[in-house]
């Protein structure tokens, strides 16, 4: 039998009222990505990819909303694409630990639309010290782009 495999779009906040809050919010994202992993899923966080310096700059409404609408339409080509090869299943997972941004609400609706599974999902009350624990456990590639 072959394997399915389980991609999950991740939906999490990124904006925050400033920019701690959005570094804590970036964090989150890495930490709901490893959560997917360890889960035997295939994650994508839009709002991780776009964001990078050089490529959208979220600061700036035009390019903001650049960022969510491609997002959006990768997460639907990537649900089309479930429709054609029963091998892949897509789900729409909602991380509410930090609670639900206006692009969560979005992405929530667009889920509905597609007639997307989803899922709500908490990392916990400790998550941010588990995640930090588990970075300084290890040396990382250091990419040198930041």
């Amino acid at each position: 039998m072959t394997e399915i495999k389980r991609y999950t779009c991740i939906e999490s906040p990124f904006k925050g009222h400033d920019w701690s809050e959005t570094q804590k919010n970036l964090m989150y994202a890495r930490a709901c990505s490893k959560d997917c992993i360890n889960r035997g899923e295939r994650p994508y966080a839009t709002h991780l990819y776009f964001t990078q310096r050089g490529i959208l700059d979220d600061r700036i409404h035009e390019e903001r909303m650049k960022g969510i609408t491609f997002g959006k339409d990768i997460e639907e080509a990537i649900f089309l694409a479930s429709k054609f090869d029963k091998g892949i299943y897509v789900c729409s997972a909602f991380y509410t630990d930090r609670g639900m941004s206006k692009g969560m609400e979005l992405g929530l609706e667009k889920a509905k639309t597609l007639g997307r599974d989803t899922v709500f999902r908490q990392l916990g009350q400790n998550w941010e010290e588990e995640f930090r624990e588990f970075l300084e456990s290890r040396e990382w590639l250091d990419l040198g782009l930041f």
